[in-house]
């Protein structure tokens, strides 16, 4: 029988050094600031809520955004924020925030539930807004950039069913400002990485993450302390007829957006137990393991000769021939011109 808590949060620091190896979405030069954010475009709209949240909380100001490129049950966008005061608002969505950047003189003062907070912004500074409160005021002296991640309810519902139907709540998570924690900062760090710079797996590692950024707001800063999440068992393994589904399923689409819950769905096993359970397995994380697989994929199409270069990066999941040039270049050394005319 297996664990899972704080070795999962391991595992998310084996995530955190993986480079990118494959993007799968356009990038494009975002103009508002002269340090060259990048803004990301993808096509799906099964996250608006989650960003639509930060659209009525904070107006404009978006620096970069993961809206559309099909990651489920986790948002994510890079906002700069202004001097001066933010509406009243309730939180519908529990938000993490990230500062990037940031005046030396940016303090944020903000109150929610009639909780005050006043906090001079570093780069780093983490704030928790539950799902529930009601921030009251929020005011700026200077400017910071900050990230955003969103996570929606059922994640944590999610968590709840795991735990045998524990209590596990949103708004149990405790509205905090100055938060110290070097996984939840890594974690954040690695999604802004993702949309600067996306991979082929990107849906796959941002899902894990939000999986683990979960777990560990319930298990550190819950009112409720669940910390069954220490020493949950399970009875069912990633078995060698669940892993070659699973590794079958991700051979079979390595030309489809793919996340964690299909993945989970084909092994049977919660997405929780999957990430941890894949890991112990294949020795690597899902991600990085499709990614590695859709590389070598286009590895085979350009050595057969017959496919044009547009074919390859559709076959593998991009947007873009330019796209998966760069991608290739990165992750190889050559060009995908250069590798097949090695290859004939």
């Amino acid at each position: 029988m297996t664990k899972i808590g704080f070795s999962l949060f391991q595992h998310v620091l084996l995530w955190l050094g993986c480079g990118p190896l494959f993007p799968n979405c356009v990038i494009s030069q975002a103009t508002q600031r002269a340090d060259a954010h990048l803004l990301l475009y993808c096509h799906d709209d099964s996250a608006m809520d989650l960003y639509d949240h930060g659209r009525r909380k904070y107006g404009a100001g978006v620096l970069g955004t993961a809206l559309g490129c099909a990651w489920s049950g986790v948002a994510a966008e890079l906002r700069h924020h202004p001097a001066g005061d933010i509406p009243a608002f309730d939180l519908a969505q529990t938000e993490i925030g990230i500062a990037i950047d940031s005046h030396p003189g940016a303090v944020v003062t903000r109150c929610g539930n009639g909780l005050r907070q006043r906090t001079a912004v570093t780069r780093g500074t983490i704030w928790t807004c539950p799902a529930g409160v009601r921030e009251e005021e929020i005011s700026l002296v200077e400017w910071h950039d900050c990230l955003h991640v969103y996570l929606p309810s059922a994640r944590f519902d999610d968590l709840s069913d795991l735990l045998g139907g524990a209590t596990v709540r949103a708004d149990h998570i405790r509205y905090l400002a100055d938060v110290n924690d070097s996984l939840i900062r890594e974690i954040g760090m690695t999604l802004l990485n993702e949309l600067r710079a996306p991979t082929a797996a990107g849906r796959v590692l941002a899902e894990s993450l939000a999986l683990s950024l979960t777990t560990r707001l319930v298990q550190s800063y819950s009112e409720t302390g669940i910390d069954r999440l220490t020493r949950l068992e399970t009875r069912h393994g990633l078995d060698d007829r669940r892993l070659r589904r699973v590794l079958d399923y991700m051979a079979a689409h390595l030309d489809a957006e793919l996340g964690i819950e299909d993945l989970a769905a084909v092994a049977c096993l919660s997405q929780f137990h999957f990430i941890r359970m894949f890991h112990n397995r294949v020795g690597t994380t899902p991600g990085r393991h499709l990614a590695r697989m859709r590389l070598e994929h286009a590895k085979a199409l350009l050595a057969s000769g017959h496919a044009s270069l547009y074919e390859v990066a559709l076959s593998c999941c991009f947007s873009s021939q330019a796209n998966f040039t760069r991608a290739f270049r990165r992750a190889t050394g050559t060009t995908p011109q250069k590798y097949r005319r090695s290859c004939s």
